[in-house]
């Protein structure tokens, strides 16, 4: 089993900036991919940002938050960050990191084997 635990959350000012830490506990050594998905209130939960486990390579981002928003891994800790900036209104929702052992890299969050808890971020006008 993994532990996934998310923090870093808060109120921001359009055209600010939060840094979202993920922090991985338990059998860490399955994990392959580890993402970032975002559910804004009455939306679908969407994909925000994915990164390889083992390297930290790989980042890929969704359209909305490219160019804004970077996924990172600390390779001396089992952390992964997300730090966004130039942050919009359209960028409020519960963050949730998520982790899998497997499957296609991009594949939806239906394949994702471990959630957090996820944190709220809200960005005011």
């Amino acid at each position: 089993q993994v532990q996934l635990v998310e923090s870093g959350g808060g109120l921001a000012q359009a055209g600010g900036s939060l840094r979202l830490p993920c922090a991985a506990s338990g059998r860490t050594a399955i994990i392959y991919r580890m993402g970032w998905w975002r559910q804004a209130p009455g939306k679908e939960r969407e994909f925000v940002a994915i990164v390889r486990w083992q390297t930290g390579g790989g980042a890929f981002y969704s359209d909305s938050v490219r160019g804004r928003f970077t996924i990172s891994k600390d390779n001396n800790k089992d952390m992964v960050y997300l730090q966004m900036s130039s942050l919009k209104p359209e960028d409020t929702a519960i963050y949730y990191c998520a982790a899998a052992n497997g499957g296609d890299y991009n594949a939806g969050r239906n394949t994702y084997d471990y959630w957090g808890q996820g944190t709220q971020v809200a960005v005011s006008s």
